[in-house]
């Protein structure tokens, strides 16, 4: 059966057929329109939008893909909104090793110089925290980072960044969108200007490095423990290895399979360091090395994933609540230990990252908050507390951290340095990373989150991620496999309901496309629409009772399976909502 033509998407490709784009370019529109209906019509059947993670899209031509057309009409919003919002604009730009990433770059610095805005491109490929930094650095009104993170190699990304180092937010990101929704393409200038573009380098390098080794907080192992380092043909391969040995690290092996750039990311099938397969050879490598730490950072190093030898001796990879835990609790028991703990400390997670995070804060009675989903709501807290409050660590379930504030992103470069560091510290005392986790389970509770994503592709797939949460918000389940939900938290809404009662509260928090569940023994279940993916997440948070002091291992093992089998009777009925 022959694909009918979106009139929607016709649409949007005549405005494109008549705008001035390359000649090549309106014939292989035009092309795609007669012989892949299926193709033209996802091509060109909307637009992308800022998400969590700003602009994201598979590289392809079209209004819905990543391509020099749809980076110039960003670009060209973003220089109308920074022209109106200064009267001397400069914007840094970044890329990661993705495939098209410096050809991006190189358009949006052009765009912004056409239209009077000063330029600071990094010379080369730069891990993304690294760009925050220089937008603090450089003075920058804006920033840009290319990249789609951890998604598979089809995809590209431009994340913007406003003059606090920190993703965009409120009013910011509807202002800039509805910038770019006021720009054609005849709108876009493509070259000339008077803006210039300068190169970023070493300078830079040095700077952000510099910083780095003020967040090291005890060296006493580090020369010992043995590190397999992998980049997942990524930009951390430019840092991390160099601030590894800053911070006195002497084994690091460096998986030489994953270590040169390269946006096909030819060993792995996708380069996130949340899926086990990506760190597989790391791990192998450490085996035979007898190594005890493998840590892997994401394409544009926002994210590290870590694996560490169990009471076993067995390398096992931790999941990113149970990694930021044992962070947060290492940063924290030293800060209070060495009397550095700054006035008036908070940290920071996100609402469905672990509750673990809260517990060990509340330990060492440092505020706790919790932000949506999206490290741009941790950043936007560390601005607002600025002079008031000082931010000391956070960190989300997705495998991003953060410690200090002279960075407002993830960071995967100084995470992973602080990491090592902590597996290097409790190693270097009779313990190690993965009894450190025991420990925390032993003071707060054992905490099992899992994550259920589920893929729903295509304009198909939109339509029924939006049916999902419509459902869960007209008709909220009053159990779930057997176990009964206690409140229903709407974020959309901006209300908690108390189901017993009927009575509702209000919430602070932004308007979110997020539904949680407050099961009645304490559980969490969240669903979310995925802003950068097209996916539907539902997270899991179930908690268990406090291992005892004998056999932690063991005991764990014992609870874990049985809050395995309660998170799999989630999932089961959540599939069949």
């Amino acid at each position: 059966m022959s694909t009918i033509l979106d009139s929607g998407a016709l649409e949007r490709a005549q405005i494109w057929l008549n705008s001035p784009i390359d000649e090549a370019d309106k014939i292989a529109i035009r092309g795609m329109q007669d012989s892949d209906p299926a193709v033209f019509n996802e091509a060109f059947y909307t637009e992308l939008e800022f998400g969590t993670g700003g602009l994201r899209g598979l590289m392809r031509l079209g209004s819905n893909g990543m391509n020099r057309y749809t980076v110039g009409l960003a670009t060209q919003g973003l220089a109308d909104y920074v022209n109106a919002a200064s009267a001397t604009p400069s914007v840094a730009i970044a890329y990661d090793s993705r495939n098209q990433a410096p050809e991006f770059a190189r358009v949006a610095a052009d765009v912004l110089a056409a239209n009077g805005v000063n330029v600071w491109l990094f010379d080369a490929l730069r891990p993304t925290p690294e760009l925050s930094f220089a937008v603090r650095l450089h003075g920058c009104t804006a920033g840009i980072v290319i990249t789609a993170s951890h998604n598979p190699k089809e995809y590209n990304g431009y994340k913007v960044y406003w003059s606090d180092g920190g993703q965009i937010v409120p009013p910011q990101d509807k202002e800039l969108l509805a910038a770019v929704r006021a720009v054609t393409l005849a709108d876009v200038k493509w070259s000339g200007g008077t803006g210039a573009v300068r190169l970023l380098g070493r300078e830079t390098d040095e700077a952000y490095l510099g910083a780095l080794e003020t967040l090291s907080l005890n060296r006493q192992g580090n020369a010992g423990l043995g590190i397999v380092f992998t980049a997942l043909h990524g930009t951390s391969i430019t840092l991390l290895p160099e601030s590894l040995k800053r911070w006195g690290f002497t084994k690091v092996d460096v998986l030489e399979a994953q270590a040169t750039p390269d946006g096909n990311f030819p060993t792995v099938h996708s380069p996130n360091p949340e899926e086990p397969a990506a760190l597989a050879l790391a791990v192998a490598r450490a085996e035979e090395l007898g190594y005890d730490f493998v840590v892997g950072c994401d394409p544009d190093s926002d994210r590290v994933g870590i694996a560490v030898r169990n009471d076993h001796g067995d390398l096992v990879l931790l999941n990113g609540n149970q990694a930021a835990a044992v962070l947060m609790d290492y940063v924290l028991a030293q800060r209070s230990a060495q009397g550095s703990m700054p006035a008036n400390p908070f940290v920071a997670s996100t609402v469905v990252t672990s509750p673990l995070l809260l517990r060990v804060a509340e330990h060492y009675g440092v505020e706790t908050t919790e932000t949506l989903t999206g490290f741009k709501w941790i950043a936007e807290q560390i601005r607002l507390r600025e002079g008031k409050q000082t931010f000391v660590v956070g960190g989300e379930e997705s495998y991003g951290y953060l410690a200090g504030d002279f960075v407002r992103d993830k960071d995967a470069i100084g995470s992973a340095c602080l990491l090592a560091e902590a597996a290097a510290f409790h190693a270097a005392n009779g313990s190690s990373f993965y009894h450190a986790l025991l420990g925390l389970y032993a003071r707060h509770g054992v905490h099992q989150d899992e994550l259920l994503s589920v893929t729903k592709p295509g304009r198909s797939g939109l339509e029924e991620i939006q049916a999902i949460m419509a459902r869960l918000r007209t008709a909220t389940p009053t159990e779930v496999a057997g176990v009964s939900v206690a409140e229903v938290v709407d974020y959309q809404q901006r209300s908690k309901r108390v189901l017993a009662d009927g009575s509702t509260s209000a919430l602070t928090l932004p308007a979110s496309n997020v539904i949680q569940l407050v099961m009645a023994n304490g559980d969490r279940i969240t669903a979310r629409p995925s802003g950068t993916e097209p996916k539907i997440k539902y997270y899991f948070n179930v908690l268990g009772g406090h291992l005892g002091e004998v056999d932690q291992a063991g005991q764990y093992r014992r609870v874990r399976e049985e809050l395995a089998a309660r998170v799999d009777a989630y999932r089961e009925a959540l599939r069949q909502y």
